[in-house]
């Protein structure tokens, strides 16, 4: 019996509620793996230190659900929840792994990713302080194993039906609007609104070549450098409709981009 078999059989897509045998006699090169990593970190005193690992687990593990749906061989691992955190490492609660023991332990999951018999490793990352050690560990473990290799997010950002981010100037990048709507879109119970307030470094929106995302220097930080709350961005303008939409966008954006993933050839037709 194949492992796609089995998942149907049994409902699951998690790798991990499937036996050896079934692994073993159904994986094959079209297999993809699906690695979400999160983290437990602080995100300001409005949200919970689990909001990557959130983001990481529930649009991972739903994307991974819809495109086996849609006829992918695709399987879950469980999701990492310690990963490399330290630009939180002042605030207590954060757990992280240094870069060294992160880059050694996703490399060691490759390796035994391709001991599964699967062709494709895909890490959907809710964290961004684990971009780029997981973009080195991609060319590492396909050197090491072979493996197709791929990272993706798992928070795809979408205009904000009110406005929300409006104010942020580029800004939201950790439990800001974004996150924020997100966590009150999947775990309402897990966000305190009353402490939710603007953390946006005004005084960095007229530099032209420093920036977080997309300009051509870019630099070192710590959480705490833009204020002691440790938020960079506008909370307090959070909304769950904003959360329900960008759920549907991200949702959509890793389905269509495992499906990419899917026929994905560097070599191109032979």
């Amino acid at each position: 019996m194949s492992a796609g078999t089995t998942g149907a059989r049994t409902g699951t897509r998690k790798l991990a509620e499937l036996s050896g045998p079934a692994v073993a006699a159904g994986f094959t090169a079209d297999t993809i793996v699906v690695q979400p990593t999160g983290a437990i970190e602080h995100h300001g005193p409005h949200l919970p230190l689990l909001t990557d690992f959130l983001l990481a687990d529930h649009i991972g593990g739903a994307a991974v659900e819809q495109a086996a749906s849609e006829g992918l061989d695709v399987w879950q691992l469980p999701t990492l929840a310690f990963t490399k955190s330290d630009e939180h490492s002042w605030a207590p609660g954060t757990v992280w792994l240094d870069a060294d023991t992160m880059f050694d332990t996703v490399v060691q999951i490759g390796r035994a990713v391709a001991l599964t018999g699967a062709g494709t490793l895909v890490f959907a990352n809710g964290h961004g302080g684990n971009v780029a050690l997981l973009q080195v560990a991609l060319r590492e473990i396909r050197k090491q194993t072979g493996l197709g290799t791929f990272l993706m997010p798992t928070l795809a950002r979408v205009p904000a039906p009110d406005g929300e981010d409006a104010d942020e100037r580029g800004f939201g990048i950790h439990g800001g609007a974004a996150e924020t709507s997100m966590i009150l879109h999947l775990r309402p119970d897990l966000v305190d609104m009353r402490l939710a307030e603007r953390w946006v470094p005004d005084h960095l929106a007229d530099f032209e070549k420093i920036a977080f995302n997309g300009g051509p220097v870019s630099f070192g930080w710590l959480s705490n450098d833009f204020g002691p709350a440790g938020v960079v961005g506008d909370a307090s303008r959070a909304s769950r409709s904003y959360g329900a939409a960008l759920w549907e966008h991200s949702l959509a954006e890793a389905v269509a981009s495992l499906h990419e993933i899917a026929r994905f050839d560097p070599a191109g037709p032979r």
